[in-house]
């Protein structure tokens, strides 16, 4: 049995009475707490990894319920477009170019950038080569939700991705048996539906039948663009995505629906009545001008929101830290009201928020005896973040992945003393570069308005 020891630590729990240590230790045994506050050391086993973080604060691993690992390596392809030539003109194409090892680089290079952020836990919105997937999150120790981008309709859709509806259920029933619970446990396979745009209703709802069924989740764009709506509108008749998903009788508490902009009240009621999980990607809505979701309106009506980054080419950073401090100034903005999002409920949709988002809120989201030992540790010693009269505030309105000193998963440690230790980081950089230059060459990108010099 290994034993990790971390005392003289100020511990924030998220537990249901959200209790926080000023000092106190934790103790982990394999890949559980188990226990925290005042713990005898008499209890520790003589090979057992005692630290002592004194001045450290340890909580719960974030989880980032809304990740593209495959679009890691078209950061900066699709930069100021709006969605539609975001998405049909730069990311399908290069989506669509990728092969196994490319997405196994894209998906490396994603899980390291988490890591170092300070997640534990990633929800994945989606890619072609879910193997690759499975072979980067093993490796890098974390926990996920791995789902397969469906898509079998709609225009502008590349050919390579056109089959019918039955050929991706039987598609994804495979995906599952084959990998859900695999990598010690940490990996979770759900169901994907990519957009309204490219989802038949054949398939929402014999994707719905199926996720029943292995009681696992769907994760699913929704209500993204006003487009959307006025397409759901001409084609069904129903007021928007959410009506048209009740009306096919699939909304429940394991869809987890992407974004949430475009709703109107009744939509938002029927996401309550429903139990729908919802993820915010402030940063993404903003730079793909999606819109302005209404987060506080939900929150009030005790929906489960969680935060979620989006992929590299629309944040375009993987930094979970800054959307949650997006998140936290744009309802401000958008209500004129200062306590709209208040940073204790901004931390909750990074942690246990997001776990239930993650169906797997008995085991992660918070620090409590018998959960899962997924914890980060922060140093505040920045100049950035300090003074600290408030750690709660100063998470999240000071700090940054700068102040990521240790990740945990499983009991694992992923990174420590800001040292990744599953992969040499160094050569997976040098891999991103190659890959990067293969990709330039067959992928538009965005060219710089200045008047770039060529080296003679």
């Amino acid at each position: 049995m290994s034993q990790i020891y971390l005392k003289n630590a100020y511990i924030i729990t998220m537990n249901p009475t959200r209790d926080v240590y000023q000092k106190a230790s934790i103790l982990i045994e394999n890949d559980i707490i188990k226990e925290i506050g005042q713990i005898e050391e008499i209890k520790l086993n003589p090979k057992a990894e005692i630290l002592d973080v004194t001045g450290k604060i340890i909580m719960p691993g974030l989880i980032n319920t809304h990740v593209h690992t495959s679009q890691q390596l078209a950061r900066g392809i699709a930069d100021d477009v709006d969605l539609l030539v975001w998405l049909i003109e730069r990311i399908w194409p290069y989506e669509s170019s990728l092969n196994y090892e490319d997405s196994l680089i894209s998906s490396l290079a994603c899980c390291v950038e988490l890591i170092k952020t300070g997640v534990t836990t990633f929800l994945e919105a989606g890619g072609q080569f879910v193997d690759a997937m499975v072979e980067a999150v093993d490796k890098c120790g974390l926990r996920a939700c791995l789902t397969a981008s469906i898509m079998d309709c709609g225009e502008g859709l590349p050919e390579k991705w056109r089959k019918s509806h039955k050929e991706y259920i039987q598609f994804q029933e495979d995906l599952f048996q084959k990998y859900n619970d695999t990598s010690e446990g940490r990996i979770k396979i759900w169901f994907g539906l990519r957009t309204i745009f490219n989802n038949s209703d054949e398939l929402i709802v014999e994707t719905k039948q199926l996720a029943d069924k292995y009681r696992t989740g769907i994760h699913m764009h929704v209500a993204e663009v006003c487009e959307e709506i006025d397409f759901v509108k001409k084609k069904t008749g129903h007021k928007g995505t959410i009506d048209h998903l009740n009306h096919l009788g699939v909304l429940g508490p394991n869809l987890l629906a992407v974004h949430s902009v475009w709703l109107t009240e009744e939509e938002i009621d029927l996401i309550k009545k429903n139990e729908v999980k919802v993820s915010h990607c402030p940063a993404a809505a903003m730079k793909v001008t999606l819109g302005f979701s209404k987060v506080k309106e939900m929150i009030d009506k005790k929906i489960c929101v969680s935060i979620g980054t989006d992929g590299a080419p629309s944040n375009n950073k993987m930094d979970l830290f800054r959307d949650l401090y997006l998140a936290a100034l744009i309802h401000k903005g958008r209500t004129l009201n200062p306590k709209a999002l208040i940073s204790e409920e901004i931390l909750e949709m990074v942690t246990i928020n997001a776990a239930k988002c993650s169906l797997m809120e008995d085991s992660i989201g918070s620090l409590e005896v018998n959960k899962k030992a997924d914890l980060i540790i922060l140093n505040p010693d920045f100049i950035g973040s300090l003074p600290c009269y408030n750690i709660i505030n100063n998470i999240v309105y000071s700090m940054s992945s700068e102040n990521v000193e240790a990740t945990m998963c499983n009991g694992k440690w992923l990174i420590k003393n800001r040292k990744v230790l599953i992969l040499d980081e160094e050569e997976l950089i040098g891999k991103v570069k190659k890959m990067a230059m293969k990709i330039k060459d067959k992928i538009k990108v965005n060219d710089s308005k200045f008047n770039i010099i060529p080296n003679e």
